[in-house]
């Protein structure tokens, strides 16, 4: 296998904001790697869309991106499209190759002391065939609480983009996790939308009791960086080459609020200014 040289370029995908914290693991891994995050905001939250549309839609996008930034590696920081769209993206693409989010049901089962876990996801997630053969395969000496939530993500969206986000609203959202059963509580919850880990310290501040509250981005970041070194042949070690960029671009196109834009240069992220990808997506011949 040939050893690269050349910085990698990663596209890191998800409807909004979520993925950042899946960026913020592989970065710590690959700080010379060219990124590309990409959020598909135009068309969040993706848990409202039909399974059809969402399929039609991340296809849509992720053809685009992919034929204007050549990545190397594609990283789907969502749930709900990694759970439904990976499949169809492997298929299209199959010299790309495609790192997914999946409910991280199987660590939950090993950790948990009391085995009552919770799965704190958005609705389609919590529906889909997928999860639940996970909870079946990893966590059936358990008993598992699966909680569809439809309005955390968007709490994380609003308060990244520096809005006002009630306690009350969170509290809410996680009370159905929290479950006391003959002499046992819940002990473990899975973050099962990229979404979730942006309020963990809401979270942790607002449980009626300590739990432990699983992220599966340092698990991604550990996959992406495992295909790049002995899949690709990407060194892991070196020095961050001069030219490399790590960009931003929102489907939704026009100008970010100063807050969030200081959330992504926090990050190391600049904005890139591109044409919008419009929801629903015009017709091709029209574009």
């Amino acid at each position: 296998m040939l050893s690269m040289m050349r910085a990698p370029r990663l596209l890191i995908f998800d409807s909004g904001l979520g993925g950042l914290t899946v960026f913020a693991e592989i970065l710590r891994l690959r700080p010379q790697a060219d990124y590309l995050y990409a959020a598909d905001d135009a068309a969040f939250p993706y848990g409202a869309m039909s399974e059809e549309a969402l399929i039609t839609r991340v296809l849509d996008v992720m053809g685009r991106l992919i034929a204007s930034y050549a990545p190397d590696a594609v990283v789907i920081a969502c749930n709900t499209a990694s759970t439904l769209v990976l499949p169809h993206l492997r298929a299209a693409y199959p010299d790309l190759p495609f790192v997914g989010t999946v409910p991280a049901v199987k660590p939950a089962g090993e950790i948990s002391r009391s085995h009552l876990i919770s799965v704190l996801a958005t609705p389609g997630t919590v529906a889909r065939d997928y999860t639940h053969e996970l909870v079946r395969t990893y966590a059936s000496h358990c008993a598992v609480t699966l909680v569809g939530s439809r309005k955390l993500a968007g709490l994380a969206e609003a308060m990244m983009k520096g809005e006002s986000v009630p306690d009350e609203a969170i509290a809410h959202e996680i009370a159905p996790c929290f479950v006391d059963f003959d002499g046992r509580r819940t002990d473990c919850v899975v973050l099962a939308c990229t979404h979730f880990p942006l309020l963990t310290d809401h979270f942790q501040r607002l449980a009626p009791w300590p739990v432990e509250w699983i992220d599966p981005a340092p698990a991604i970041a550990r996959r992406l960086d495992y295909v790049l070194r002995e899949e690709l042949g990407f060194r892991s070690e070196g020095r961050v080459e001069e030219g490399v960029r790590h960009r931003v671009f929102f489907t939704k196109g026009g100008p970010l609020s100063p807050a969030l834009e200081a959330v992504l240069r926090m990050r190391g992220l600049e904005p890139d200014e591109v044409d919008p990808f419009p929801w629903p997506m015009p017709a091709r011949s029209a574009l």
